[in-house]
């Protein structure tokens, strides 16, 4: 039998459940892929629907998936608001716009979903909808898709989420669980390597922040390389004077948009603390995390944190 789960690394536990619940003709209507970011959900999710498909004969199966153009597959993302359109994070970075706020998914998306179940499948034996970032939802597009949880009708319901605790307990109890783990680090190197990343195992920093999850791994030293270097080198170190915190948070702020700003406070935690271990900084750099995904005013934010270092480096 074709392994349809040999792209994936480091999650036997998910790959036996999955694979025993096809087998075994014991599908669940919805399942909730629970765990960190970047450990292969959406991977798996990829594997298990071309398992699922498989089971009839279609043409050119991996491709058309890959490419998300299968008649009865829709893959909902979380997505922001720009001039009255919903944009994908990546249709935002293609776009070159700058993120004020989070991504969501909206309700206008879980009536997508409720209208793509409302009719048969036209080629496979089901329709899969799949949703990223599960988490992401507001509660009247939770609510609306715990309507479409009671009778999913001839359709496989895949969410994806890095806790149970991040989304409504009654769309939990409505799904059933498949774990991911994050990687011992012979896996995280072997999928690193597998992907044309082996770069990154010369990045401490990197790899402390991602945890043993390739994804976050992948995705921090895109951040890395994408912010200009003086910069990082420039708040890597404590302010020496008021003027120099005060003029490093403008650029801070003229120069990242705010989801570039909170990947720094990430990164001069881990830096600070390898460096220094001074618990007064890791703290300050949390508080100016909170105030950023408050959306407060972001030059602000980073000003008191770079005076509050240079007092902590003046005692």
């Amino acid at each position: 039998m074709f392994n349809f789960f040999a792209p994936l690394v480091g999650q036997p536990q998910a790959v036996e459940l999955l694979t025993q619940a096809v087998t075994q003709k014991r599908l669940a209507p919805a399942y909730l892929f629970v765990g960190p970011d970047g450990v292969g959900r959406s991977l798996a999710a990829r594997c298990f629907i071309e398992l699922l498909f498989s089971q009839t004969r279609q043409h050119s199966l991996h491709s058309r998936l890959s490419q998300g153009n299968h008649p009865d597959l829709l893959w909902v993302q979380p997505t922001y608001q720009h001039q009255g359109q919903r944009l994908t994070a990546a249709e935002v970075k293609e776009k070159g716009l700058k993120r004020t706020s989070g991504a969501i998914i909206r309700l206008e998306q879980i009536r997508q979903v409720t209208e793509f179940l409302s009719r048969p499948p036209m080629e496979a034996s089901r329709n899969v909808v799949v949703l990223e970032a599960a988490q992401t939802m507001a509660e009247p597009a939770a609510n609306a898709l715990l309507k479409t949880l009671e009778e999913p009708g001839q359709a496989t319901l895949i969410l994806i989420a890095p806790s149970l605790e991040s989304i409504l307990p009654t769309l939990v109890s409505r799904t059933h669980r498949i774990p991911f783990y994050r990687l011992d680090e012979p896996s995280l190197t072997q999928v690193l390597t597998q992907t044309g990343h082996r770069e990154i195992l010369q990045h401490p920093v990197v790899l402390s922040i991602a945890a043993g999850s390739p994804g976050s791994a992948i995705a921090c030293y895109e951040q890395l390389i994408a912010i200009p270097e003086q910069l990082l080198s420039d708040v890597t170190k404590p302010p020496s004077s008021h003027r120099q915190a005060l003029e490093l948070a403008k650029r801070i702020a003229q120069e990242l948009d705010n989801e570039q700003q909170l990947w720094l406070v990430d990164y001069l935690q881990h830096t600070y603390w390898q460096k220094w271990h001074q618990s007064g900084a890791i703290q300050q750099l949390e508080q100016a995390r909170k105030a950023l995904l408050c959306y407060a005013q972001p030059r602000l934010v980073w000003e008191c944190t770079l005076l509050g270092q240079l007092a902590i480096g003046n005692r």
